[in-house]
């Protein structure tokens, strides 16, 4: 067998074996295969996709490279949830402590925010003392025992996956769909879940700017899901402005711990509650939608969904006070506000412009090595639809930097759109893939 011909093949849009899947997998992962050859078979994935078939396989041979989580010895159906990332996106530090409380084992590993996407880990540092590595049998005991856990992710988890990622980033094969699909689905497998939902994020904030490729890439992980024995199901949501309020690393774990509470934004407790609810459904606990939301409306009514989390800190290394008095999380030593321009209504709340604001702040990093500040970030006063009158608060940025304040703010000038109109409600979640 012979790279060359295997890159022709998919050259001409034809259906590549299992076997040769596997041999072009191995062999870049073990070095034999060199960039420019899996870099001309990527370009021609780009250009001529591939079969759920031939996605499937490639995911699980992603899967095999490296290490794999037998979760086996927690009982119940370990259902993983994953989002494709947007701005302000906090929705698994409420959905793993609220899903957990219910009876769903939890275990999860999460990535670090890179550009304008947050990351659950960088979040819950925010916590003074929680420990995101875990050893393997550490994180697996904390989940027998409490029913939750969220660490970083795996040193050798899909090295298959990590070397094609850096490939694709750098020769132009990004967008490829059954590339981007078996990328996310390789690392939840090799995670060990039983079951897997997925949230794809689509609009201005998000990777996926249509809802054609947003219903395109969940398709297409559905069908592997399908293809490798997880169940799976996709809810496409709305990223065009950012989800809830708080935008910045504490500042996100303080509205989480308000939402688990009860007393969260809209947005984001909707989405936590069917995302919730389906996970249940997946893990066996309820038969409709509405079975699991009201059981979830009931654990946040009881307190309970605080006292998970509260547990999961705990476990962690961290302060369980810190989650019944948020307050004490880390605080930005300067504000400022954006106001509004002229009376009317928000038209829009660019979620990109407000992300890259954030990063300015220092609240993400453009490269994977920069460091930082988990205090600083923005919280919105109004969103989408709302009515403001001129020189209203919109905005306050919070920051430990006077010029990377002001930078910050000149950004936020040009995130929020006017109208004379309320414009009409747009939907939060668009569709749901099965």
């Amino acid at each position: 067998m012979r790279m060359v011909d295997i890159i022709a093949k998919k050259r001409d849009g034809k259906e590549l074996s299992t076997e040769e899947i596997r041999f072009l997998v191995d062999g870049y992962t073990n070095g034999s295969i060199p960039d420019y050859q899996m870099s001309a078979w990527a370009m021609a994935v780009l250009f001529r996709g591939m079969t759920p078939r031939e996605t499937g396989d490639l995911t699980m041979a992603m899967a095999e490279s490296g290490e794999q989580l037998d979760l086996t010895s927690i009982p119940g159906v370990k259902v993983d949830k994953h989002s494709t990332g947007g701005v302000g996106d906090k929705t698994t530090l409420v959905v793993a402590p609220l899903v957990a409380a219910a009876g769903i084992p939890v275990a999860k590993m999460s990535g670090r925010g890179l550009g304008h996407s947050g990351g659950t880990i960088d979040k819950l540092e925010s916590f003074a003392g929680f420990q995101v590595e875990r050893t393997r049998e550490q994180f697996l005991q904390q989940v027998r025992d409490i029913g939750v856990a969220v660490i970083g992710q795996s040193g050798n988890l899909t090295p298959a996956d990590k070397k094609l990622y850096a490939l694709r980033d750098v020769t132009a094969t990004v967008e490829a769909v059954p590339l981007i699909a078996s990328s996310i689905m390789s690392k939840k497998i090799a995670a060990g879940a039983d079951a897997i939902l997925l949230d794809v994020k689509v609009g201005k904030g998000a990777f996926m700017k249509t809802l054609e490729e947003a219903e395109t890439l969940a398709r297409a992980m559905v069908d592997i899901g399908s293809q490798v024995g997880r169940r799976t199901v996709a809810v496409i949501s709305d990223m065009n402005q950012p989800l809830g309020f708080a935008v910045g690393n504490a500042l996100e774990v303080k509205e989480a711990i308000e939402t688990l509470a009860g007393n969260g934004p809209k947005d984001l407790t909707e989405l936590a509650l069917a995302i919730g609810a389906r996970m249940l459904m997946l893990g066996g606990l309820a038969s409709s939608v509405d079975e699991g939301r009201g059981r979830l409306e009931e654990i946040i009514a009881s307190g309970k969904a605080v006292d998970k989390l509260a547990q999961m800190v705990q476990a962690q290394g961290g302060d369980k006070h810190d989650v019944y008095e948020p307050d004490r999380l880390p605080k930005a030593g300067l504000t400022a506000q954006v106001t509004a321009k002229q009376d009317g209504y928000l038209a829009g709340i660019d979620a990109e412009t407000v992300g890259h604001a954030s990063v300015v702040l220092g609240a993400g990093r453009l490269t994977k090595e920069m460091p930082i500040d988990l205090a600083v970030g923005i919280v919105l006063h109004k969103k989408r639809g709302d009515q403001v009158r001129a020189g209203e608060p919109l905005a306050t940025l919070h920051a430990n930097d006077e010029r990377l304040l002001q930078n910050a703010l000149q950004e936020m000038d040009e995130a929020f759109a006017y109208s004379s109109e309320q414009p009409p409600e747009q939907p939060l979640i668009y569709k749901i893939v099965e």
